[in-house]
């Protein structure tokens, strides 16, 4: 749904919004949660515009929303996100059209709207909302061959995969935003015979993965079709499923991930919301010769347009390369299109016994490979199992994560007649183990 605000025409009086290359030009405006860096001021929300953060508690009773938003307004201030989510998509897109025309070069509100603004860089990101509940999915395809390969090498996707979007309850409380830091876990390792043994990850891997937000939500006991299921997304961010592969491997049958997965989860501190998306739908089509989804899992509107296109990338800075000053390096890339069930197909299956969804739940799409060589979006993939080494600037190499690396990810939408978008970084880093 296109309106004036995707105009790739449309200038900011924020000069920086006006980049090239900027994540956060005026067509995208963000959500995310903030106080002052150093401050022990509460959590509001604010917005994304070039590299300045708009302060809505400062915002918040200057008039320069027009009338009808005071509410939505007024919960950002005080930093409900999960409030704002629950008002309905009408209420957003009007928000986002407000915030639009105040930001837009010939605004008649700068005045008041400019002493709102902050440097990107003082503000001190939280998690973007309340995360209720985490659900994580396994939509990548090309993910799941790659690893069911290496248990699997004749049958590598289960007979399930196909028909159902695959999926498992995560730990909200270990999830952090970008610049996390966590200790190298410990668990439960495969030891020479049949008894394990206990002690730090040796396998410790990244998951490149999106995050979408549910709004509203469904009661218990009801269900959502695909076009409510629609309705149901908020936005999105980057996720870091990090995973501990050698726990996981020991524990995972016959409940499937536990410990592998609970210790640590990194998001982007910014919600690019659904609407901002808008301009980068394509049409969700399987291979010739699979299965079309279950008609409670299927919509004409999905099969329009139910894709995104997203480009998604890797890089790895590690502490040799930050002590010579040297750049992060780039490990991967890939692109959301290739996943093979949608978002709206993710909430309407959760919700497809009964499951009562709310705002702020975060549904993780799994980690996003690509078909070609050197295009997994985790070091299992990339190093064959952990036979074969990258080759990493500076003489270094790595099969999994040693202690002191930062796994960097982004994600760009870049579309001929359309203004880029980006999703800024979700960076975490290794320490070593407690």
């Amino acid at each position: 749904m296109l309106d004036e605000t995707h105009d790739p025409g449309l200038r900011s009086w924020v000069e920086s919004a006006n980049v090239d290359g900027t994540d956060f030009p005026i067509q995208n405006l963000p959500l995310g949660r903030f106080h002052p860096a150093g401050s022990d001021e509460t959590l509001r929300a604010g917005v994304a515009i070039g590299d300045r953060v708009l302060d809505l508690r400062r915002l918040d009773g200057r008039g320069a929303m027009g009338s009808g938003l005071d509410t939505a307004l007024h919960l950002l201030a005080e930093g409900d996100v999960n409030g704002f989510m629950s008002l309905g998509r009408q209420v957003r897109r009007d928000l986002r059209r407000a915030l639009s025309i105040a930001l837009r070069h010939d605004s008649d509100v700068r005045g008041s709207v400019e002493p709102c603004l902050m440097r990107m860089a003082d503000a001190e990101m939280a998690l973007p909302c309340r995360i209720g509940d985490y659900t994580d999915f396994y939509t990548g395809i090309h993910h799941a061959t790659a690893v069911g390969k290496l248990f699997r090498p004749d049958a590598p996707l289960l007979p399930n995969y196909r028909w159902v979007p695959i999926g498992y309850h995560g730990r909200t409380s270990s999830i952090g935003v970008s610049g996390q830091h966590f200790p190298r876990p410990k668990g439960q390792l495969k030891g020479a015979g049949d008894a394990p043994v206990y002690g730090p990850c040796q396998r410790l891997d990244y998951e490149l993965e999106l995050g979408a937000f549910v709004s509203g939500g469904n009661p218990l006991g009801t269900t959502l079709s695909m076009d409510e299921a629609e309705d149901q997304l908020f936005g999105l961010v980057l996720l870091n499923d990090w995973s501990a592969r050698d726990i996981q491997s020991w524990e995972y049958q016959p409940l499937g991930p536990f410990l592998a997965k609970n210790f640590a989860t990194t998001v982007s501190p910014w919600i690019v919301t659904m609407d901002a998306l808008a301009p980068f739908r394509v049409p969700f089509e399987r291979p010739a010769g699979d299965p079309q989804p279950l008609p409670h899992l299927d919509s004409r509107a999905n099969r329009a347009a139910g894709s995104l296109d997203i480009r998604l990338e890797v890089w790895l800075h590690t502490a040799a390369m930050r002590a010579r000053g040297a750049a992060a390096v780039r490990l991967m890339q890939s692109n959301f299109r290739d996943a093979y069930w949608t978002l709206a197909q993710l909430v309407a299956h959760h919700a497809s016994n009964g499951c009562n969804l709310m705002s702020g739940d975060l549904l993780g799409t799994g980690t996003q490979s690509g078909a070609n060589e050197g295009e997994g979006g985790s070091l299992l993939e990339l190093s064959k199992g952990g036979k074969t080494a990258l080759s990493l600037p500076g003489g270094e190499s790595r099969t999994f994560l040693e202690d002191g690396d930062t796994v960097i990810l982004r994600a760009r939408c870049d579309r001929a007649g359309c203004a880029p978008i980006g999703f800024g970084e979700c960076a975490g880093t290794v320490n070593s183990a407690v």
